[in-house]
């Protein structure tokens, strides 16, 4: 099993939960990718601005850092919304190695409460319909699994390990 992987999806899909739990479960590192965003980016993102892609450029190099780090050391899980394939493309690139994604999948409802019941995070709900948007639904790609979001924490962590014994490059 390929040790960089993303966890992936719009804001409110457990992102954070699941990466951390996946992480844990393999015994490697766990970065949040949201702590690698520039201030402007958080600021931004905090007035209900969606960001563009110059404002994720340097945010994406970040993660692909540390993607290649932790893929030369003991492996490493990033949670990072991906939502473009060109950002997708860009994280395989620098990773320099296999990198597999979890894209984590739910209905509008199901992510609408999720985001509605967070608190003290900067992504507001107003934003969650621009993610859809811009979302390039990542099926087909390789090194991908899809996973439901609507079961447990637990249960969405052991899906994705489940699938990723069987990803194929």
């Amino acid at each position: 099993m390929t040790q960089a992987i993303v966890v992936m999806g719009v804001s409110g899909s457990g992102k954070s939960t699941v990466a951390e739990a996946v992480a844990e479960k393999l015994g490697i590192a766990f970065i949040e990718g949201d702590k690698l965003h520039p201030k402007s980016n958080v600021e931004k993102m905090s007035e209900g601005i969606p960001l563009t892609d110059e404002d994720r450029w340097p945010w994406l190099d970040l993660i692909g850092a540390e993607l290649r780090k932790g893929s030369e050391s003991n492996g490493v899980v990033v949670s990072c919304s991906a939502l473009k394939k060109i950002y997708r493309d860009r994280l395989r690139k620098a990773t320099g190695g296999p990198l597999a994604f979890v894209y984590l999948d739910g209905s509008l409802e199901l992510l609408s409460r999720r985001m509605g019941e967070r608190k003290g995070h900067f992504m507001p709900l107003s934003l969650l319909q621009t993610q859809l948007a811009t979302l390039e639904v990542p099926t087909g790609e390789p090194g991908v699994v899809t996973v439901s979001i609507d079961a447990t924490p637990e249960d969405i962590a052991n899906n994705a390990l489940s699938g990723l014994k069987t990803v194929t490059f």
